[in-house]
Formats: structure tokens, C-alpha cells, sequence
């Protein structure tokens, strides 16, 4: 970590001091349902949701003896019918091939349906404590901004992330960012004028606001016109 990116991790922790979970869980089930609905939905409206799921199915072994057609009518306003499906099917796996009980590493949680390494980080750090930086919108989008990062996918984001973060620092600094793009670091409307770290972003110096969802072509496009430039002055 050099200097400037030391400075935008303390900057950062100074602003959000009291950062934690939005989302309402109390266990690695909890954790994994509200994650899988959380994806494209806002943690308000899945917390609206989740306290009539975890009544009628408290445990995996109790989502497992339903259908999707039963669960979907409880979680229809967090979107896509494939997230009834996908819960279902991740606790009939749970309760077939982990005894009931939600697994506890990144290998065997990317296995449940519906999971990939951002669900699964999510549940691995903040229901079983194992140090994970899940890369979702807000973290992608702020760490490539201020300059924690420069990439161009969610993997090598977190990549990156993790070499430049102390590990100690890898589960709060999720939390760090994520505060950070929801009152902050907007996708299109950045309040760069207001925001305290503006002496160290990276964005803010160049021609255009980094969006790395949006920017992903450009940016590779941009990349290849270098290396070709290289190669020709190689040459």
C-alpha cells in the first residue's frame, strides 16, 4: 500500500467509524437469504421482506421442504422470480451435502446456487469472522475511483484489494466503501466538491468520472491502444 492509498484507508475509516451490515441477519442462514436478495435490490426493501421468511422458514432445513412457487409471493418486491429458486435450491444442497448448516468456506459456499464469490465473501466474513472484501457495486465503483484499485473486473478487484489492504482491514473497508458510494461516491452523480478524500482520488484528476461497470470497454480499448503504441515504438 503506498502512501496515498494509506491516506484514502484512514480517510475512510475516520468518515465511518460506526460502518456495519444494513442488511438485518443473525446467523450464516439469515446471512446467505438476504444476501442472495439483497443482488440489484436495496437493503431497506430486503429487510422488509426477510422478517416474514425467517418466521414461516427459520433454517435451511425448513426452505428446503418448500418450492419456489411457495417463497416467491414473500420475496417478489426484491425482484426476479430466480432468487426464489435459487434460495430453495441452495438449502436443499445445504441440507443434502453440509448436515443442515450453512458451509464455511469460499469453495463450498460458490457450490449453493445463486452464489458467487460476493454472497459468499459476505457470509464468510460477517457470520463466521473469516477476513473477505466482497466486491459488490458501491465497492467496485469507489476503490477504482480513489485509486485502492484499478481494474477492469469485480475478480481482479478484489485481488487487488486484498494486496492492498491490511487483512485486518478487509471486512471493515467493505463496509468503508459501501458507505462511501451510497452517500458520497453516487454512480453518476459524485459529490466530489464535498467529499473529504477528494485530495486523493484518482478520479477526480482525470478527464472523466471513473464508472468501471460502464467503462469497462473503454477502458480495455484504451489499454490495447497502449500496448500496441508500445509495441510500435519497440519496433
Amino acid at each position: 500500500m503506498d502512501e496515498n492509498q494509506r491516506a484514502i484507508l484512514d480517510g475512510l475509516a475516520a468518515l465511518y467509524p460506526d460502518a456495519s451490515p444494513e442488511l438485518h441477519f443473525t446467523n450464516p442462514y439469515e446471512t446467505l437469504v438476504a444476501t442472495i436478495l439483497a443482488a440489484q435490490c436495496t437493503d431497506a426493501r430486503v429487510n422488509q421482506v426477510t422478517p416474514a421468511v425467517f418466521r414461516d422458514f427459520p433454517d435451511a432445513k425448513a426452505m428446503a421442504q418448500t418450492t419456489p412457487e411457495v417463497l416467491y409471493p414473500y420475496v417478489k418486491s426484491c425482484g426476479f422470480r430466480s432468487k426464489a429458486v435459487n434460495i430453495v435450491n441452495a438449502c436443499k444442497m445445504i441440507v443434502e451435502r453440509f448436515g443442515g448448516e450453512v458451509p464455511s468456506t469460499l469453495e463450498e459456499l460458490t457450490q449453493l446456487p445463486g452464489v458467487g464469490r460476493k454472497t459468499a465473501n459476505v457470509v464468510l466474513a460477517f457470520s463466521f469472522g473469516i477476513p473477505a472484501i466482497p466486491v459488490d457495486t458501491h465497492v467496485f465503483r469507489v476503490s477504482n475511483r480513489l485509486g485502492l484499485a484499478d481494474a477492469d473486473t469485480v475478480e481482479e478487484t478484489e485481488r487487488q484489494l486484498m494486496e492492498a489492504i491490511p487483512r485486518d482491514k478487509w471486512n471493515p473497508s467493505h463496509h468503508w466503501m459501501i458507505y462511501h458510494g451510497r452517500r458520497v461516491c453516487h454512480s453518476q452523480k459524485p459529490d466530489c466538491d464535498h467529499c473529504p478524500l477528494r485530495p486523493y482520488c484518482k478520479a477526480v484528476h482525470l478527464d472523466h468520472m471513473i464508472n468501471p461497470k460502464q467503462d469497462v470497454k473503454a477502458r480495455a480499448q484504451a489499454r490495447k491502444a497502449r500496448q500496441a503504441e508500445g509495441e510500435t515504438s519497440n519496433a
